[in-house]
């Protein structure tokens, strides 16, 4: 009762007013020879529409319903004579709509974007998938082609789609052991058997561990991205269902018209969402914030640096530099005596740095 009330109610109305939407503002894309509203192209639309038909020849095969005037004791039970005939067709139809419901519930990945960019990588590689199957298709039409030629008295490889069937199943690992070893009796059909997993099982399945590693390397990076470009999507689709005073709700609770601290007693500007991280993580030793005296006047003249910015401060910060870059060198460097030479060369710089600083401190 519960599914299909707020389950399959839910899909319908949410398919009769997208379809009258899309209907109204004629936003119709062409299937074939017919016209399909627009909602449709998308996976989650079409999804969604077999599992409401599913749920509707759910509910007209239910066997609850069918037995609900039976004449027994059980005032709700499945089992009656008049529902043996649903049996299999209704637990088709559940299997399927169970396998959508959980297919539709891949869209929660949005909350994450790693596993949001893993979901995108995986519905980009299934290509690769498609193209593995299409050749293993081929190849099993052609061996089982080949076997029904061949003079055997296999009952497994009788006839051509018993012959397809058994060579999915070596594919796949499916393959009982006992019937290789029926093989055994007909050396000509092994050979044939043997030269079709050479080629599928070994050749085309570890392709298709090459395809998808290549596949998934050059395109994880840029799912990240379409990662978060598929939640911004999300947020401003579900953004008009809002109500305007949850959403004013949502912005007084952060906080703008506050100025964010940059450090203790340093306010910051407003507009802003203040986030603490490790002190270790983003390691600066220069304060890129410039702090002047005076008014804080949009119409005040921005004051000029003393000296230029070439005073004594920047010259021993350009020299620290040098010093880390030289200390970087010196451990990436895995010889020996091409670290000592190194090691030397730019010592004799930084001492050349160095007394020129201690000239020019004279001469000041």
């Amino acid at each position: 009762c519960f599914i299909y009330i707020c389950s399959m109610g839910q899909w319908i109305l949410y398919h009769a007013r997208n379809s009258m939407r899309d209907i109204r503002n004629n936003f119709l894309v062409k299937f074939g020879r017919c016209y399909i509203p627009e909602y449709l192209t998308q996976w989650q639309g079409w999804s969604s529409l077999i599992l409401t038909l599913f749920l509707v020849v759910m509910l007209i095969m239910e066997p609850i319903l069918h037995c609900f005037g039976d004449s027994s004791n059980e005032i709700v039970t499945q089992s009656c004579p008049a529902t043996e005939r649903f049996h299999f067709p209704y637990s088709v139809a559940s299997t399927g709509a169970m396998l959508i419901y959980f297919m539709l519930l891949t869209d929660l990945s949005v909350f994450s974007t790693r596993v949001s960019a893993f979901a995108l990588v995986c519905a980009r590689v299934l290509s690769e998938v498609a193209l593995f199957l299409f050749g293993i298709t081929f190849f099993v039409i052609a061996f089982a082609c080949a076997i029904s030629a061949l003079e055997q008295d296999n009952e497994h490889f009788a006839d051509i789609p018993i012959a397809a069937l058994q060579l999915y199943k070596i594919s796949f690992g499916m393959f009982s052991g006992s019937n290789y070893d029926d093989l055994e009796s007909d050396p000509a059909l092994l050979i044939v058997c043997f030269v079709y997993v050479v080629t599928t099982v070994i050749f085309m399945l570890n392709l298709l561990i090459a395809q998808l590693n290549c596949a998934y390397q050059a395109t994880y990076l840029d799912m990240l991205g379409y990662a978060r470009l598929n939640r911004g999507k999300i947020v401003v689709e579900v953004m008009p269902t809002v109500a305007n005073w949850r959403w004013q709700k949502f912005l007084a609770s952060l906080r703008l018209d506050e100025r964010c601290e940059f450090g203790e007693g340093d306010v910051g500007l407003s507009g802003g969402i203040q986030v603490w991280e490790p002190a270790s993580a983003n390691i600066t030793t220069v304060d890129m914030i410039q702090r002047f005296g005076g008014s804080t006047s949009p119409g005040a003249q921005w004051p000029e640096q003393e000296g230029g910015g070439e005073d004594e401060v920047d010259r021993f910060d350009r020299m620290e530099r040098l010093i880390e870059k030289a200390m970087k060198r010196m451990s990436s460097s895995k010889a020996g005596g091409k670290g000592s030479k190194l090691g030397s060369s730019m010592g004799n710089s930084a001492g050349s740095e160095a007394t020129g600083s201690g000239d020019l401190s004279g001469s000041a």
